[in-house]
Order: structure tokens, then sequence, then C-alpha cells
């Protein structure tokens, strides 16, 4: 009764310590425009007034098909602290794209930005958000 009772607690214990992580959204930064063969060369630090391209992987679908994108620009010399809304866009999903959505913009202040990603279907909780800099 003991090794069966120590086996059932072992079980319980194995199930409910254990974390299965699946896929999470992220963003893939990239000096070049997105491919197949390209898509492993990203980076985070860029030059001013060059196209900074990127890639939104969503690995549950948007139902809603609407995603929310901020960048928001850390405001001061010591890159923390301070924070404003630099570029703001919000996109609706082809029938292709419910799972990735890719684009580029171009920034011409140096600093560092954090790039947000939203879903209509919860506009309150960033769906993934990456950080990268723009230094001269």
């Amino acid at each position: 009764m003991k090794k069966l009772f120590l086996f059932f607690t072992t079980l319980i214990l194995l199930f409910t310590t254990t974390a299965c992580t699946g896929d999470k959204p992220a963003i893939l930064f990239n000096k070049n425009p997105i491919t197949k063969e390209t898509v492993m060369d990203y980076s985070t630090v860029f030059k001013p007034n060059v196209r900074i391209y990127y890639l939104i992987l969503m690995p549950k679908k948007v139902h809603s098909r609407f995603i929310y994108i901020q960048i928001i620009k850390k405001d001061n010399s010591q890159e923390r602290l301070g924070y404003k809304l630099y570029w703001a866009n919000t996109v609706r999903l082809k029938d292709e794209q419910v799972f990735y959505y890719d684009d580029y913009i171009v920034i011409s202040q140096p600093g560092a930005y954090i790039m947000k990603v939203y879903s209509k279907d919860n506009p309150t909780v960033p769906l993934t958000m990456a950080q990268f800099f723009v230094r001269q």
C-alpha cells in the first residue's frame, strides 16, 4: 500500500511541477528583406535611416485578424526609464498571414526602442515584445 501511495504521489508531483511550454510569439529583426534564406541573419542593432525589416511570428491563430503594433522609444541617454510612443499601427491580417506578419520601418532617431504587438482579441496584454537599437 505504501508503494502504491508513493507511486501516485510521485506521479502527481511529476505532473504538477513539470512545465511544458509550447511555441511562443516572437519578433525577428533583420537588415535584409526576410526570406527563407535570410531569416536566420537577425540583428538588433541598426543604423539611422535604413529599413528595419521585422517578422512577427504567432503560433496561435489570431481570430479577430487584427493586430496592433507599437514602437516605444526609451527617451533618455541612459536607455532606461522615460518612454514615449514613437509609432503605432493597426494591421489587418490577410488569409495567408494568420500566423505571421512581416513589414519594415525606417527610424531616423538614434536610441533604444521596444516593439510591442497586441491582438484585438486581448488588447491589454502584449502577444510579444522585442527590443532593438538604432545607433550611428
